[in-house]
């Protein structure tokens, strides 16, 4: 996957986790939300290989949802710990 794929997936991932997560999180800008999805696509891409499905595999919808999931799971982990 190149680099541009894993801006896209990250940022429409980002997006997505911010509006899924209660309550959203306020003030952050296109970059945070970028950063949010790839590295939610990392841990979704880690937790859906550890059950035995495909991670993030190109610019999809499997690898939007999976970059979700991995960015809903870091921001509750980050909430869960403040």
């Amino acid at each position: 996957m190149s680099i541009i794929s894993w801006i896209l997936v990250g940022a429409i991932a980002g997006w997505l986790a911010n509006k899924f997560s209660k309550p959203r999180l306020k003030r952050n800008g296109c970059f945070f939300n970028i950063i949010l999805g790839i590295f939610g696509a990392f841990i979704g891409g880690f937790v859906i290989s550890a059950v035995g499905g495909h991670g993030v595999t190109g610019f999809n919808l499997w690898s939007i949802l999976v970059a979700t999931l991995g960015a809903v799971l870091l921001i509750w982990v980050v909430r869960t710990i403040k």
